[in-house]
């Protein structure tokens, strides 16, 4: 690697680092935690241009990855089940599958999502459609699947990525079927909007059973 990019990522990674340590002290020792961390670093640096933010997103998605693999090590210990929505850019579909289903379960379903080849930013469209529902994602952003989210999903949901998503013996898959909204106006995502929001009620019903009321 380029001696002056390893360079100017741990610089801008330090702050970062030292919360990660704090975080997962006694869980991760430092060494997987910085490798994580420059990992997550350098495939949103690839994928996309955050500039500023760079460093803050690294951190957010190296968090993710780690209580990923936290909760494989744990196995039956965490019986909250995870679900992992794929398409190609992570833009759009997958984006809006996995706010609706945080926004459902409310806690009770672990929620990750990924493309094969993350876009630069979410499409505003879906921000839009999806805050017309009341659920804002605008903290969201495109990043790549990882081994770490693939092997800790008890179900993957496919969305448009064919061959480039990725197989693992012994999860669930689903496919669904649904209109790419990258490139359509707000009017034409709704519709694609509204068949997720039923697809998602749907699986989490199977996941955890209907929502008890107070």
């Amino acid at each position: 690697m380029d001696h002056d990019h390893d360079l100017g990522r741990r610089q801008a990674l330090g702050p970062m680092t030292e919360r990660l340590h704090r975080q997962f002290a006694g869980t991760f020792n430092e060494q997987t935690i910085e490798r994580l961390l420059a990992d997550s670093f350098d495939r949103l640096r690839a994928s996309a241009h955050y500039d500023a933010f760079l460093p803050l997103l690294a951190e957010r998605f190296a968090v993710e990855r780690l209580l990923a693999v936290a909760r494989t090590r744990d196995g039956a210990a965490d019986r909250t089940p995870t679900v992992l929505f794929l398409c190609v850019h992570n833009a759009g579909r997958s984006q809006m599958a996995a706010g609706f289903l945080e926004h459902l379960a409310a806690g009770r379903v672990h929620v990750l999502s990924g493309g094969s080849a993350p876009s630069e930013r979410i499409n505003p469209a879906v921000v839009e459609a999806m805050a017309e529902v009341g659920i804002d994602i605008t903290a969201s952003y495109p990043k790549p699947w990882t081994e770490e989210t693939l092997a800790a999903a008890d179900v993957v949901v496919t969305m448009g990525c064919g061959d480039a998503c990725p197989v693992l013996p012994g999860t669930r898959y689903l496919d669904w079927e649904l209109d790419d909204p990258a490139g359509r106006a707000l009017e034409e995502v709704r519709p694609i909007r509204d068949a997720i929001q039923q697809r998602v009620h749907t699986l989490l019903e199977e996941l955890v059973g209907p929502r008890t009321p107070a």
